[in-house]
């Protein structure tokens, strides 16, 4: 006799938290949003935050994150010209979550508060 298919109880949050992952699922992203909290940064600055990311690859997330929204880009009168990026007060408010996902990463790197396996 097959099981009975139970009913999920938790509150239907699939549109809003499909979209929110959608901002922030990309590979990088949570990071550069995580390096851009302490304030603006030019390309290169990022790039030796993010040590192991591409260049291209750090270039294809800024401007994926700044069609978005999440990202300001803002272009130096300087010369030569250089570029500064900037969190949007949407991609502040994402950083309350990356640091809870960053505190539980933190926890998961030192062991801490494993359950024992049953």
């Amino acid at each position: 006799m097959p099981l009975k298919r139970r009913k999920n109880h938790a509150p239907n949050p699939l549109c809003p938290l499909s979209a929110c992952m959608a901002l922030i699922g990309g590979a990088w992203t949570p990071n550069v949003i995580w390096y851009l909290s302490g304030g603006p940064r030019r390309f290169s600055e990022l790039k030796s935050d993010l040590e192991d990311i591409s260049a291209k690859v750090l270039s294809a997330r800024l401007k994926e994150m700044e069609e978005n929204g999440i990202v300001l880009r803002r272009v130096m009168p300087t010369s030569p010209p250089s570029v500064e990026y900037e969190l949007t007060p949407l991609g502040a408010e994402l950083l309350p979550v990356i640091r809870t996902i960053a505190e539980v990463g933190l926890k998961l790197k030192t062991g801490a508060e494993r359950s024992p396996a049953a």
